[in-house]
């Protein structure tokens, strides 16, 4: 049973367009994009003047959405707005925009099945406002290991690639429901997972909840997890779809057991800052992410330095 604690308004786009992959909720309405110029007119107006000095951003309060507000001040960027939304609404626009070719800046992040479906690129980064490569943990309250060792072992073990998140997006966007693309992805990494779970004992539908935000690549890891909880380990397993700060708020007061969700070190600081002496860090279950400013690479703008322009 799935539990929606945050429920996000419908995205209705004129021709409707219709992202897949945050099947569990409903989105924000989809931010305009801003018609494409003329050459003429391009060659005569910066980029800013052309986006209205919008960035396509997503949920308010999200450590994504924190960092870049900080990039903005910390390049001098403060005539820029960031538009809040949603994963969806943020995903549509730049479907929307990459299809007509417009210009589109969004806040991104790695992995996520858009860099499949589309050539992208990343700002470059010179000051190093978003830090380097991060990695997503997984946090637990306080509690948990002596309550449900079973799960808690589990969770410690969970531990996968960006091409295995990758894989359940993708399967997401192209009209698989999270849980059975999570329990596709199951039985065609039988190995991976058996090391997961080894040597663990199931248990006899005991409950967990667990939390996450409703991003694209959190949805897939969330899914995965409960899969194997609910058919390896004999759980019973609430999904509560959330925003990031109450994601953090609900494991530390032990309203919910767990979450692997937590962009750290850099991303989600502040919220590991504010809650860190109650919750407990079971480390990485993924490595190698990235957040920053994207943009289909057909634009021609190449740094976070040329939205000064």
């Amino acid at each position: 049973m799935k539990k929606t604690i945050t429920v996000i308004l419908a995205i209705m786009l004129g021709a409707s367009v219709w992202v897949t992959g945050c099947s569990q909720q409903e989105a924000s309405p989809t931010p305009s994009v801003t018609p494409p110029q003329t050459s003429t007119e391009a060659a005569s107006t910066s980029v800013g003047e052309i986006l209205d000095y919008k960035i396509i951003g997503i949920d308010a309060g999200s450590g994504s959405m924190l960092k870049t507000a900080e990039v903005l001040t910390h390049y001098g960027l403060d005539n820029w707005q960031l538009v809040e939304g949603s994963d969806a609404a943020m995903t549509a626009a730049l479907t929307q925009a990459y299809a007509e070719k417009q210009p589109i800046i969004i806040t991104g992040w790695s992995p996520h099945w858009m860099f499949k479906k589309m050539d992208l690129k990343y700002l470059e980064d010179p000051k190093n406002g978003f830090g380097g490569a991060e990695q997503i943990h997984t946090i637990v309250r306080k509690g948990l290991k002596q309550e449900h060792p079973a799960a808690y072992q589990f969770l410690d073990a969970f531990h996968w690639e960006p091409t295995d998140m990758e894989a359940v997006m993708v399967q997401i966007l192209d009209g698989e429901q999270p849980a059975d693309a999570a329990s596709e992805w199951v039985k065609n990494n039988e190995e991976k997972v058996g090391k997961w779970v080894e040597g663990i004992q199931p248990v006899n539908k005991e409950k967990l909840t667990i939390a996450y935000v409703a991003w694209d690549s959190e949805i897939a890891s969330t899914h995965v997890v409960e899969h194997v909880l609910e058919k390896r380990l004999g759980y019973e397993v609430e999904l509560s779809q959330v925003q990031t700060g109450p994601m953090w708020a609900g494991v530390a007061i032990g309203d919910v057991d767990g979450m692997v969700a937590a962009w750290l070190p850099s991303t989600d600081v502040s919220y590991l800052k504010k809650f860190g002496g109650q919750i407990e860090d079971l480390g990485p279950n993924l490595d190698g992410t990235k957040i920053g400013l994207v943009v289909p690479a057909y634009m021609d703008i190449t740094s976070i330095e040329d939205l000064k322009n």
